[in-house]
This record gives structure tokens, sequence and C-alpha cells, in this order.
């Protein structure tokens, strides 16, 4: 068994990795498809659009959301990273983490029109899938079991 001191900091180093860097990176990843690369991105997005000839999907509309998408994910990665790092206040980090934890649910119904097995037939997903819902399940039970105080620590 592990220390006193040692218990209350094991979940608070989870959290900053996470916060600080994983999910910052996985937003800078996602900004990078979705500007750069947005044929391949709309087309691990639904694999119904990957039967299309891309260049009859990307629209100039289509560009322009998916750039002012990468725009926000880019936003998302230095909100999360530059702001968490910058303090110790638990007060800041929930309040930051109630945010994103709204910005997890409405990206999660942003999906819902690929139908409702998108949510739970992990067997199908694709790489987009694993992070457009995969790792956003995982990003919102983080921030939830942050809120709930697994966070050990108190302002």
């Amino acid at each position: 068994m592990l220390p006193a001191k040692q218990q209350t900091l094991l979940p608070l180093i989870f959290y900053q990795v996470f916060y600080l860097y994983i999910e910052p990176i996985s937003a800078l990843v996602g900004a990078y498809y979705a500007a750069f690369r947005p044929d391949e991105y709309l087309a691990l997005l639904s694999p119904s659009i990957s039967k299309v000839p891309m260049e009859q999907v990307v629209s100039s509309e289509a560009k322009i959301c998916l750039l002012q998408l990468a725009n926000l994910y880019l936003l998302f990665a230095l909100n999360e990273h530059l702001v968490l790092s910058s303090t110790s206040s638990i007060k800041t980090w929930r309040r930051l983490l109630v945010g994103l934890l709204v910005a997890d649910i409405g990206h999660l119904v942003s999906m819902a029109p690929l139908g409702s097995g998108i949510y739970w037939r992990i067997w199908e997903w694709n790489a987009m899938a694993w992070g457009s819902v995969g790792f956003v399940y995982l990003g919102a039970a983080s921030r939830i079991t942050f809120l709930a105080g697994t966070n050990n620590r108190r302002d």
C-alpha cells in the first residue's frame, strides 16, 4: 500500500497528464486532419461519405466549415493546456472542465446523424469513431470523476 501522501497525488497525475498533454495533442491531431486533410477527415467520419468521390463532397462551404472546426480544435487544445497549466486552483480547473464536459456532450450529439449505433457498436468503429466517440467518452468520464471530487484536493 502507498503512503497517504502518494495516494492523494496519484489521481492528480492522471488528470494532469490527460488534460495538459494527451487531450490537447489529440485535439491538435483533429485540427490537422480537418484543416489539411479534409477529404480523409470526411471519409473517416462517415462510411457512407467515403463511397462518394471526394470532389463531390468537399465543397467550398464544407472546406470553410472544416477550417472553422480546425480552429475550434486549436482553441480547445490551447485553452485546456494553457489555462490548466498556469494554475493549481481546483476552482479554475473545475470551471474549465464543466465547460469541456458541455462540449463533450455537444460533440457526442453532433454524431447523431450517423445513427444510434455510433454510440455503442464499438466493433464497427474506425479510427475516427474511436476519436470522436470513444475518446470523448473517456474525456467526459474523466471530467465527471474529477468534478465528483476524485481529485483528492481542496482549493
